[in-house]
């Protein structure tokens, strides 16, 4: 999926629209799925960053597509500002402050590997995003966490660490492993 520079500025000014009425006490505005364009209408997952000053802010998303993309991100964006457990909720004074990041997803897809170095050696720096599940631990990271974490094993280990397991879980075999590529775009 590829938006158009117009699609992306719809996207954009909806969730900061969104972040800043809620911020001031207010309800999101109601988004109308039917005005949109048609590339918003269709299901899809997204990840909304919310960025002050160079740190992150807040940081909230879904990994599968189900409602409109537009209502993704304005959930998303919400999300980021006032439910992600990491930070206290946006005040109204921050907004103003805050860039806005959105990653459009592509559907995860199951990665197949034998060992420990095939499923190092399959992942992709700076492309891939990935999730990892066992049981009922589940996380994920935006390649753009590749940014911050070059190194294969590295990455995944702290992946291991967010889905609440041991760093060195992945050296087992027994983690189900996904990725997506992501569209990302901001102001």
């Amino acid at each position: 999926m590829s938006l158009s520079p117009e699609e992306r500025a719809v996207l954009l000014r909806i969730a900061r629209e969104s972040i800043e009425s809620v911020a001031r006490g207010q309800d999101p505005p109601r988004v109308d799925t039917d005005a949109v364009p048609e590339a918003l209408q269709r299901p899809g997952a997204s990840f909304v960053t919310l960025v002050k000053k160079g740190d992150l802010r807040g940081c909230v998303g879904s990994l599968e597509a189900r409602r409109a993309l537009v209502l993704d991100v304005q959930q998303n964006g919400l999300g980021a500002a006032f439910r992600d457990p990491r930070f206290p909720p946006v005040r109204p004074e921050e907004v103003g402050d805050l860039y806005i990041e959105i990653s459009v997803l592509t559907e995860p897809r199951r990665l197949a590997y034998g060992g420990v170095q095939e499923l190092l050696d399959n992942l992709r720096p700076g492309v891939d995003g990935v999730v990892i599940e066992k049981e009922w631990h589940r996380a994920t990271f935006l390649p753009q966490v590749w940014e911050k974490l070059p190194e294969q094993d590295q990455f995944v280990e702290q992946l291991c660490l967010k889905a609440g397991l041991p760093a060195d879980a992945y050296r087992r075999g027994d983690l189900d492993v996904f990725t997506y590529q992501v569209e990302k775009f901001g102001e």
